[in-house]
């Protein structure tokens, strides 16, 4: 077994893994290790634990050692630079006349290099700009394009539920999100009820889509025949999937039709199927607007 901690360099970051070594560390210390850019600060998001050698990738390096007041100054005084940094490569742009927005700015802890996140319709050839900025910052230039969602991560906002996002809050990365899972808890099809911020559908789709997987496979398939308690047969009008309740309309022996409902345990019918279906026309036009799957 191997002792590891796991740490953020950025809110809501991806978290990384490093072995603590002789440092007795908690969740929310702040510490230096290396990294593939470079020294690096960051906090500590998930505290002393052992896995298995196998599960570790490695190399696995260790915390060089836990922040000083120094290092906390100096990484506030990164922070200040970045402004200045995202100022000037702001200007570079326009005098370049790139088709690019500028997203944010990073410096590494020991400022060996400098990064510029963007987004761009296709590819942009910035060799001319990086130069530009490398004879400005005289360190390391690096631009990196992102998609909408990154962008939407970095920069933060609050969603239709009134709360911050929760890609900004805490997801630290994203999962795949399907037109399915909305079809499957039952949400309106409209393309603006179900896209977040960043024109993608919500990453919170995913928060409840187990438990609606569970309960649908409970239930009958609205328009599927059941038998009632009563010995009637009739069809499924609709669902309450949470309180797992069924409105059958049902034939009565006067050839009259009645609604009426039940416990989805005391009807019987055949097992739904599992993956819901989509009509041609609920894809078209959810396609026109979203691309489903993409980050």
């Amino acid at each position: 077994m191997t002792k590891v901690i796991g740490v953020r360099f950025r809110t809501a970051g991806k978290i990384y893994y490093f072995a603590p070594g002789k440092f007795h560390l908690k969740k929310q210390d702040h510490v230096i290790v290396e990294t593939a850019r470079g020294v690096e600060y960051g906090q500590v998001a998930v505290g002393p634990m052992e896995v298995k050698k196998e599960e570790v990738v490695q190399p696995l390096k260790s915390v060089i050692r836990v922040a000083t007041k120094d290092d906390k100054r100096r990484e506030e005084e990164n922070r200040k630079k970045e402004k200045e940094a995202f100022k000037l490569c702001l200007e570079k742009i326009r005098e370049h006349k790139l088709e690019m927005k500028l997203i944010d700015a990073e410096y590494t802890f020991d400022n060996n290099k400098v990064l510029f996140y963007f987004i761009a319709e296709g590819r942009i050839d910035f060799r001319e700009l990086v130069k530009d900025l490398a004879a400005v910052f005289k360190t390391r230039i690096e631009l990196r394009q992102i998609g909408v969602r990154d962008e939407t991560k970095i920069r933060g906002g609050i969603g239709i539920c009134g709360r911050a996002l929760c890609c900004h809050t805490y997801l630290s990365e994203f999962s795949a999100v399907s037109i399915r899972m909305a079809k499957e808890q039952n949400l309106s099809l409209n393309p603006t009820k179900i896209s977040g911020v960043c024109g993608r559908l919500m990453c919170c789709l995913t928060n409840e889509q187990e438990t609606y997987e569970q309960l649908n496979n409970l239930l009958p398939n609205v328009g599927d025949f059941v038998t009632t308690p009563e010995g009637l047969t009739g069809n499924v009008h609709s669902l309450s999937v949470l309180r797992q309740l069924v409105k059958v309309i049902v034939k009565l022996d006067n050839d009259e039709k009645e609604i009426r409902e039940y416990k989805s345990t005391d009807l019987i019918f055949k097992p739904r199927s599992k993956k819901p279906k989509l009509t041609k026309a609920e894809i078209k036009k959810l396609e026109e607007v979203l691309d489903e799957d993409k980050p």
